[in-house]
């Protein structure tokens, strides 16, 4: 049993989702955004970090997975969203939490299959995979996305390690 907190940063919102794996099934325990306010980005940088230290306060995950920034079109975002990220990950990392990242067509492909799909189809299948009655808000099942991708990368790792040998490459 392993609790696992899932972030998709953002400076106005950071979205948040908690899935216990057992074995190599994943439940959904909780998710949700931190609705970011202001204008003033040293109070909203503080919103997220103290937001996430919330979350791990309450369900105290035993390892978080978030997702990287993105290069997109305006740097002036991307580099807000950095900052959000890092304010993330130094709650997580205060809290003595292990922190892995995973790009968003990482987080895609293992979720959807594909690393180009859109956020509906995330959100789908993440409904289906955590047999949810709803659809989770998009920041929300993006946040869960990164959950269970770093399920799914730690449920690989460990049967990589319980691997006896390779032989021409091949594990067997």
């Amino acid at each position: 049993m392993a609790l696992i907190l899932g972030i998709d940063p953002g400076s106005r919102i950071t979205g948040y989702g908690v899935i216990n794996q057992v074995g190599a099934v994943s439940e959904y325990v909780a998710s949700g955004c931190i609705r970011i306010s202001g204008d003033d980005l040293p109070s909203r940088l503080h919103q997220v970090f103290v937001g996430i230290n919330q979350v791990i306060e309450l369900y105290c995950p035993q390892s978080v997975g978030i997702e990287q920034v993105f290069m997109a079109r305006n740097a002036d975002s991307a580099l807000k969203l950095g900052q959000a990220r890092g304010a993330a990950i130094v709650a997580a990392v205060n809290q003595g939490l292990e922190v892995s990242e995973y790009s968003a067509r990482q987080v895609k492909q293992s979720v959807v299959g594909k690393g180009s799909a859109d956020k509906t189809q995330v959100q789908h299948m993440v409904q289906s995979i955590l047999r949810l009655d709803a659809r989770p808000q998009a920041d929300a099942a993006d946040a869960l996305a990164v959950a269970l991708c770093h399920a799914h990368t730690r449920q690989s790792l460990v049967r990589l390690a319980g691997t006896s040998r390779v032989r021409r490459g091949r594990i067997r």
